[in-house]
């Protein structure tokens, strides 16, 4: 870790700078850390505007969709011009208007089992900005394996929820021991979602990543933030650790992310 910040960078950081919890000491260490956001969509577009805003040196963005018109409610990073780009671009490009001192690696592939191992082992914290089972699934047995931090973050309608797991137990899976049967939660554009609830749950996220990136401040490891926009109310749910959980538990019976099936319930074989 480097403390030789220049002028500007004592300029664009100086409310962090002055903050006994973070310090230029603390400036310096998220210059020089990394995150993977996999989804540049509603929760990933708060999370990349916003550790790029705080000077997070290096961000990963995996995204294999392209913008569409629709995304434009709620997935704030993208713009009218972006319709019909790879996301992962228009997220890049952003990035870069926003602060020069960032590096985005893009990742224009769908995470799977052939590709979740490579690219957790490469960075400091994964975020899950994900929308589906699968993908939640894969990312926790990941980075359980790799011993990499997970803030994970989901929304419907009107209801978002956030945890993050910073290795040990609990898991996802502790949480979830498998996900519910195919079509029985529908997704966003199936129920639709207040454009603006993925902002509030992203910006925690966010927060909880450069938290751990400082060492500062308690997370939300071993519980459950649930957010209700309509009544604008909030619970915290803990999370037990499951002593027969397939990934943490006392005889796991996945150590690696071939082990896992994750294109349905994503449960582990008999």
């Amino acid at each position: 870790m480097t403390l030789d910040l220049d002028a500007e960078q004592l300029d664009r950081y100086s409310r962090h700078i002055i903050m006994d919890d973070v310090g230029p000491e603390g400036q310096a260490a998220l210059l020089d850390a990394s995150v993977l956001v996999v989804g540049a969509g509603g929760l990933g577009a708060p999370v990349v505007q916003y550790l790029a805003a705080a000077g997070v040196g290096t961000l990963g963005i995996a995204d294999d969709d392209e913008v569409e018109l629709s995304n434009l409610q709620r997935q704030v990073i993208h713009g009218v011009d972006d319709v019909g780009r790879p996301k992962v671009d228009s997220a890049a490009e952003f990035v870069a208007a926003l602060n020069p001192d960032v590096t985005v690696e893009r990742h224009p592939v769908a995470v799977s089992p052939d590709t979740v191992t490579d690219l957790v082992e490469r960075y400091n914290v994964v975020v899950d900005a994900s929308d589906n089972f699968p993908t939640r699934f894969l990312l926790n047995d990941a980075c359980a394996l790799a011993d990499v931090p997970l803030s994970h973050g989901a929304v419907y309608r009107f209801e978002g929820q956030v945890t993050t797991f910073t290795g040990g137990q609990p898991c996802y899976r502790c949480l979830f021991p498998e996900a519910p049967p195919k079509g029985a939660v529908p997704d966003c554009s199936t129920a639709g979602v207040l454009g603006i609830l993925p902002g509030t749950v992203g910006a925690i996220q966010a927060t909880e990543v450069v938290k751990l990136l400082l060492g500062e401040g308690e997370t939300l490891d071993g519980r459950l933030l649930v957010y209700d926009a309509e009544s604008l109310s909030t619970e915290t749910v803990p999370i037990a650790p499951a002593p027969d959980c397939p990934v943490c538990g006392e005889e796991p019976a996945i150590d690696s992310v071939a082990d896992g099936e994750y294109a349905d319930r994503c449960a582990v074989p008999e």
